[in-house]
């Protein structure tokens, strides 16, 4: 995306390198993702939408969308992967052959609507993924969980109305896309924290808002938009959480899909710009998520 842009090569480095140093990297398994074809991307995008990214693909130097989203000649390709990343993982996790996937991809998705690409993403890969799970493999009931520190509008737009689906998330604001305070659906649950907010609000959000969602739509599959840059090192916002928030978020999300979904959960990356936070974050996201760590205890504020 050119020097100095925060949506860069080394997110991807630095959640690899904190695998292999935990040990993690050794104990889950890796698939390499196809890319997702076109009738995939068009269950979320319009046929217009896609051939004008295809397009506006340059074949040397950059080309911006918009101010914050770019293409260069391999951004095309990238995130034709990202999205058949979400395919993919949605596949194996239906197919019982692993109970969770998490998706190291980039360029991240949830800012992109059907006809638009903004917030460095050109396809909705989340989007994609839930689309996959109801039309391909015949699920009725999905959920989307997004705790990005910037709210999933993108993905909101998309589903904004279906009944099969619901998203839960919380995310700081006022921040862009300076949306998600008016739902846009009664199956769009969005928690708005102000800046500084703490673990202590993110918590309570997920216990009084999330988790009931969740518990009565009783979601067959759920996908997660991860984001971490939620962070209290990321330079992004500021939100304040820790490591132990992504763990501890990580682990309600599994209980619930203990209950209802087989197991079944399907996490996708989204933001995360401090780079040695967002490595372990995603470590303790991926850690829980692969049933490597206990979820722990249910917490309330001021109740442990």
């Amino acid at each position: 995306m050119g020097p100095y842009h925060p949506e860069c090569p080394e997110r991807l480095d630095a959640i690899r390198d904190r695998l292999i140093a935990s040990g993690l990297d050794d104990v889950v398994l890796h698939h390499s993702a196809p890319e997702a074809t076109r009738e995939q991307l068009e269950r979320v995008h319009s046929p217009s939408y896609i051939e004008m990214v295809e397009e506006a693909s340059p074949s040397t130097g950059i080309h911006y969308l918009d101010p914050d989203t770019a293409l260069n000649p391999d951004s095309l390709s990238a995130a034709r992967h990202a999205a058949g990343a979400a395919v993919l993982a949605t596949d194996l996790v239906i197919r019982g052959e692993c109970s969770s996937a998490f998706c190291a991809v980039r360029p991240p998705g949830h800012h992109a609507t059907r006809t638009r690409a903004m917030g460095f993403c050109l396809f909705n890969n989340v989007a994609v993924g839930v689309a996959h799970a109801l039309q391909a493999h015949g699920l009725k009931r999905a959920a989307i969980v997004d705790f990005d520190v910037h709210h999933g509008n993108g993905t909101e737009e998309i589903f904004a109305g279906d009944e099969n689906v619901i998203m839960v998330g919380t995310f700081q604001y006022p921040l862009y896309p300076y949306s998600g305070v008016n739902p846009l659906g009664p199956n769009m649950y969005n928690v708005p924290l102000p800046p500084g907010s703490g673990s202590e609000a993110f918590r309570a959000a997920i216990i009084t808002r999330c988790l009931p969602a969740l518990e009565a739509h009783r979601p067959e599959i759920i996908f997660v938009s991860a984001g971490f840059d939620a962070h209290r090192e990321d330079p992004l916002a500021n939100l304040k959480l820790t490591d132990a928030d992504f763990a501890w978020v990580s682990g309600e999300i599994a209980k619930v899909a203990a209950r209802y979904a087989q197991g079944r959960v399907v996490s996708t990356l989204e933001g995360g710009y401090a780079l040695p936070a967002l490595g372990r974050s995603a470590a303790a996201h991926i850690r829980v998520l692969a049933g490597l760590e206990p979820p722990q205890q249910r917490w309330s504020a001021g109740v442990s």
